[in-house]
């Protein structure tokens, strides 16, 4: 069975635990004043066909949870609504970001709770509400504000993880670290998924604050929503800094990945230019005695006496003022 708990409150406090869909909606019936959380996990179109028949679950709402891959959203079909959640957690092994999905139905008397990702969540929020009667009285908008408060929570180790990480890549920039690229890429990719994950939020919230008066939302609850919202406008805040400050590291490392080229194209260049220098600086003696070394029988210079040392002075000379020249242009 995918139910996880399944419990009806009265008063705050848990009444019963039945054992079944069948009972809790007999319990449900039974006993007046009372309230229905239900927990599935990945529940089957059969069991959530079920649920429907019951609640009176809208087609469309029911199909978005069967299948999963939504948006945080938040629509109501009658008294019924359909709420739409992405918890999410930082893994420290991989230094990545995963991605929960939690679908909400709360209505009159009654709370679905259906999860598609492994999270201890929402039975930590269930356990928090069970030892505050007081504020599991309120029902179930109680449920729906514990559980958005958690999720909203549960973002506050993401946010340090991807501080932590941005942290490291603007160290890793200036060692010159080929692989940082990379990792600014699948950074940049985690934070806007993340994005997706809580910009949806602020309109959710504000949604919700607009039916305050319309469904007598209880006054300490009111309060404690507007304190999410202010959390989830400081993690937009922050999220959105992350990414301006991603994309100014990926100009960064093309700059100087692009100076280093430079670097070693100059550095290149400058040996090129001591080769050339030194390759025509012993050109010139290579030239004189390429000279005389031909076997022709009329040179002049070949019955000079000071033949050969003006030949050897010719080559010092010449070479000696190609150095300087060289020299002055700052080749050598």
């Amino acid at each position: 069975m995918t139910i996880i708990d399944n419990a009806v409150y009265v008063g705050g406090r848990r009444a019963a635990k039945p054992e079944s869909l069948e009972q809790t909606f007999e319990t449900l019936e039974a006993m007046g004043g009372s309230m229905a959380w239900i927990g599935l996990y990945r529940p089957t179109p059969e069991e959530m066909a079920q649920m429907a028949h019951e609640f009176r679950l809208h087609d469309l709402a029911v199909e978005d949870a069967v299948h999963a891959h939504q948006r945080p959203k938040a629509e109501r079909y009658g008294e019924v609504l359909f709420t739409v959640l992405r918890p999410a957690r930082y893994v420290d092994e991989s230094e990545t970001v995963e991605f929960g999905e939690l679908h909400i139905f709360t209505g009159p008397n009654f709370v679905v709770t259906i999860r598609h990702a492994e999270t201890a969540g929402v039975g930590q929020v269930r356990k928090r509400l069970e030892a505050e009667p007081e504020l599991l009285a309120c029902g179930p908008q109680a449920v729906l504000y514990a559980l958005l408060d958690r999720v909203v929570d549960d973002y506050g180790p993401v946010i340090s993880g991807l501080e932590n990480d941005i942290d490291e890549i603007e160290d890793q920039l200036f060692e010159g670290r080929s692989a940082v690229s990379r990792r600014i890429y699948d950074l940049t990719r985690e934070v806007i998924q993340f994005q997706r994950a809580i910009h949806p939020l602020r309109p959710l919230i504000e949604g919700l604050e607009r039916g305050f008066e319309k469904y007598h939302v209880d006054l300490e609850l009111q309060r404690n929503l507007r304190d999410v919202r202010d959390h989830v406008e400081q993690v937009i805040s922050r999220a959105d800094a992350f990414r301006d400050i991603l994309q100014n590291a990926l100009v960064l490392d093309g700059t100087l990945t692009a100076n280093r080229q430079n670097e070693t194209s100059l550095a290149q260049n400058e040996q090129v230019k001591r080769i050339s220098s030194w390759a025509a600086i012993f050109f010139a003696p290579a030239l004189v005695t390429g000279i005389y070394g031909m076997n022709f029988k009329v040179m002049p210079e070949l019955d000079w006496d000071l033949g050969y040392p003006y030949a050897l002075a010719l080559m010092v000379v010449a070479g000696f003022i190609l150095w300087l020249v060289f020299r002055w242009r700052k080749w050598l």
